[in-house]
């Protein structure tokens, strides 16, 4: 009997199913093109309004939707908050962001977006962060990141951290000390990595540390834990 053939190519790994929402027809083709080239992307839908990309999202259940912010009729933002308000298992939002309005900033974050990019930036960022959100984790530009400390360490911003409730309280009164201080690096932008490195874990360990702070805390992903820390008291900028 012969033995069974060996170094057949391994299966491939699963597709990333992308929405696209812009209002502009051109802008929608440059994006398909740039992803198609991609033998692990699909573009399974484009939407040039906020409520057709809700529909859209509910009908096609893309793994993410690239979200423009201003588009005519239901824009970007409120289209992201009906999107996410569906619950656990939904696509994750990434924004594309021109950086000059902190008002979309804030108002996407809270809306429940997943990731942010800068339209500036190059097809290579846009491909891995569209990966990086279908991976379940969130995703925010360095340039963006500085924002969002920035905002919060101005005073009297309405982002500010001195009205926390008694439902984030008794929420953060659930983690462990050790979660606790993982949402603390967390909310510094540190990696799976660098927390593992500060805190002298394994990875594997911080990963599953990362995953019962977001459950406990009733978050989709890292974004949202940066932003619940800042809001709730958890970190403030320079601590």
């Amino acid at each position: 009997m012969s033995a069974a053939p060996t170094g057949e190519p391994s299966a491939p790994g699963p597709t990333v199913r992308v929405l696209l929402a812009d209002d502009q027809h051109l802008v929608r083709t440059g994006f398909r093109v740039i992803l198609e080239v991609e033998d692990d992307i699909e573009v399974v839908g484009e939407a040039a309004d906020g409520e057709r990309a809700v529909t859209m999202t509910r009908a096609t259940r893309p793994d993410v939707v690239l979200m423009d912010v201003e588009m005519p009729g239901m824009d970007g933002l409120e289209a992201t908050r009906q999107i996410t308000a569906d619950g656990p298992g939904g696509p994750a939002v990434l924004i594309l962001t021109t950086f000059d309005r902190d008002d979309y900033l804030f108002a996407a974050l809270r809306a429940g977006a997943s990731g942010f990019l800068l339209k500036n930036g190059t097809p290579e960022e846009l491909i891995e962060a569209i990966r990086v959100l279908a991976r379940g984790d969130g995703l925010l530009a360095p340039e963006i990141t500085r924002r969002v400390i920035s905002t919060f360490a101005r005073p009297g911003d309405p982002a500010g951290t001195a009205h926390r409730g008694p439902e984030a309280d008794a929420a953060l009164a659930g983690l462990t000390p050790r979660e606790r201080e993982v949402l603390v690096l967390l909310a510094g932008g540190s990696s799976n990595a660098e927390i593992a490195a500060s805190m002298h874990l394994g990875e594997a360990t911080v990963k599953t540390h990362v995953s019962r702070v977001l459950a406990k805390l009733g978050l989709r992903d890292r974004v949202q834990a940066v932003v619940f820390a800042y809001e709730n008291g958890v970190v403030r900028p320079g601590g």
